[in-house]
Protein backbone atom coordinates (compact mmCIF):
# COMPACT_ATOMS: atom_id res chain seq x y z
CA UNK A 1 0.00 0.00 0.00
CA UNK A 2 1.36 3.40 -0.94
CA UNK A 3 2.20 5.94 1.74
CA UNK A 4 2.44 9.71 1.53
CA UNK A 5 4.34 12.40 3.35
CA UNK A 6 2.45 15.66 3.48
CA UNK A 7 4.39 18.74 4.49
CA UNK A 8 2.79 22.11 5.11
CA UNK A 9 4.90 25.05 6.12
CA UNK A 10 5.65 28.73 5.75
CA UNK A 11 9.16 29.79 4.86
CA UNK A 12 10.36 32.22 7.53
CA UNK A 13 13.84 32.87 6.14
CA UNK A 14 13.89 32.73 2.33
CA UNK A 15 17.65 33.24 2.12
CA UNK A 16 18.36 30.33 4.46
CA UNK A 17 15.77 28.14 2.73
CA UNK A 18 16.95 28.73 -0.85
CA UNK A 19 19.39 25.78 -0.83
CA UNK A 20 16.76 23.31 0.46
CA UNK A 21 14.99 22.59 -2.84
CA UNK A 22 18.15 21.90 -4.86
CA UNK A 23 19.45 19.87 -1.92
CA UNK A 24 16.36 17.74 -1.38
CA UNK A 25 15.58 16.86 -5.01
CA UNK A 26 18.50 14.42 -5.43
CA UNK A 27 17.45 12.63 -2.22
CA UNK A 28 13.92 12.20 -3.57
CA UNK A 29 15.18 10.92 -6.92
CA UNK A 30 17.57 8.46 -5.25
CA UNK A 31 14.67 6.96 -3.29
CA UNK A 32 12.20 6.77 -6.18
CA UNK A 33 9.84 9.29 -4.62
CA UNK A 34 7.01 10.70 -6.71
CA UNK A 35 6.35 14.38 -6.03
CA UNK A 36 2.59 14.83 -6.40
CA UNK A 37 2.34 18.40 -5.10
CA UNK A 38 4.91 21.13 -4.49
CA UNK A 39 3.19 24.50 -4.24
CA UNK A 40 4.64 27.48 -2.38
CA UNK A 41 1.55 29.61 -2.94
CA UNK A 42 -1.28 27.37 -1.75
CA UNK A 43 -4.75 28.88 -1.98
CA UNK A 44 -6.64 28.98 1.30
CA UNK A 45 -10.05 27.38 0.94
CA UNK A 46 -10.76 26.85 4.63
CA UNK A 47 -8.99 27.39 7.94
CA UNK A 48 -5.51 28.83 8.43
CA UNK A 49 -3.10 26.66 6.44
CA UNK A 50 0.47 27.54 5.62
CA UNK A 51 1.65 28.84 2.23
CA UNK A 52 3.68 25.79 1.14
CA UNK A 53 2.19 22.34 0.57
CA UNK A 54 4.18 19.30 -0.55
CA UNK A 55 2.83 15.78 -1.08
CA UNK A 56 5.30 12.95 -1.67
CA UNK A 57 4.28 9.43 -2.72
CA UNK A 58 6.25 6.38 -1.55
CA UNK A 59 5.83 2.67 -2.24
CA UNK A 60 5.00 2.13 1.46
CA UNK A 61 5.67 3.44 4.98
CA UNK A 62 9.03 1.70 5.19
CA UNK A 63 10.18 3.44 2.01
CA UNK A 64 9.02 6.80 3.35
CA UNK A 65 10.90 6.34 6.61
CA UNK A 66 13.99 5.08 4.77
CA UNK A 67 14.05 8.34 2.79
CA UNK A 68 13.32 10.52 5.83
CA UNK A 69 16.03 8.85 7.93
CA UNK A 70 18.58 8.59 5.10
CA UNK A 71 21.95 10.26 5.56
CA UNK A 72 21.32 12.25 2.37
CA UNK A 73 18.06 13.77 3.61
CA UNK A 74 19.35 14.32 7.12
CA UNK A 75 22.18 16.36 5.58
CA UNK A 76 19.67 18.92 4.21
CA UNK A 77 16.70 18.67 6.58
CA UNK A 78 17.84 21.60 8.71
CA UNK A 79 17.67 23.91 5.70
CA UNK A 80 13.89 23.41 5.93
CA UNK A 81 13.53 23.08 9.69
CA UNK A 82 15.65 26.11 10.55
CA UNK A 83 14.04 28.36 7.95
CA UNK A 84 10.35 27.48 8.07
CA UNK A 85 7.47 26.74 10.45
CA UNK A 86 5.07 23.91 9.78
CA UNK A 87 4.43 20.20 10.00
CA UNK A 88 5.03 16.92 8.22
CA UNK A 89 2.86 13.80 8.50
CA UNK A 90 3.08 10.27 7.13
CA UNK A 91 -0.22 8.76 5.98
CA UNK A 92 -1.35 5.57 4.25
CA UNK A 93 -3.20 5.43 0.97
CA UNK A 94 -6.97 5.18 1.38
CA UNK A 95 -8.69 2.01 0.22
CA UNK A 96 -12.44 2.16 -0.29
CA UNK A 97 -14.15 -0.46 1.91
CA UNK A 98 -16.07 -2.89 0.06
Amino acid sequence: MSAYIIATYTVTNPEGYEDYTPGVIPTLMAHGVEVLVADHDSTVVEGSPTKSTVVLKFANRDAAMAWYNSDEYQAVINLRRDNSDGSMVLVDEFSMPG
